[in-house]
């Protein structure tokens, strides 16, 4: 079975999280936290600097690992591991052609309209824990099983 390797950062505060809405592409309509590919001769964490800057014109210096979750699709050879960074983050953000940012309350998160497993990891990473884990999908919005654990 192949993997594609990806990127996931979330920024947030004590308050608030910063959520982009996916304009195209692999997960359009979804809020999520900001990420891809990891394009050849990149480290994970460069990867995940850059589509910061990319997708919401945020430049950091450094993010923390927060965890890896494998995702795998009903039908679909190829696996996609996350890579997941945290940053504690107060600034703008600017709109790019594939995200539209938007701070939410820690208590707002818009978990209806965000991939079905964000409610397993999400709460965990916030209160500080570390996550790693395999969420298998039938398809785009039911899952079929899935291990999430703290680290």
């Amino acid at each position: 079975m192949s993997k594609k390797v990806l990127t996931l950062a979330i920024l947030h505060n004590t308050e608030r999280i910063l959520l982009g809405m996916k304009k195209r592409g692999f997960g359009t309509g979804r809020w999520n936290g900001f990420g891809g590919k990891v394009q050849e001769g990149e480290s994970i964490e460069e990867a995940a600097l850059r589509e910061i800057r990319e997708e919401a014109g945020i430049l950091l210096t450094s993010l923390n690992p927060r965890g890896k979750i494998t995702f795998r699709f009903e039908g679909n050879p190829e696996a996609l591991e996350v890579h997941i960074f945290s940053a504690l983050w107060h600034g703008g953000a600017i709109e790019s052609e594939e995200m539209k940012p938007q701070w939410f309350a820690l208590h707002e998160i818009p978990y209806e309209n965000m991939w079905p497993d964000d409610k397993l990891w999400l709460p965990m990473l916030l209160a500080g824990k570390n996550v790693v884990g395999e969420v298998f999908f039938k398809n785009m919005n039911e899952i079929l099983h899935h291990t999430i654990v703290e680290l």
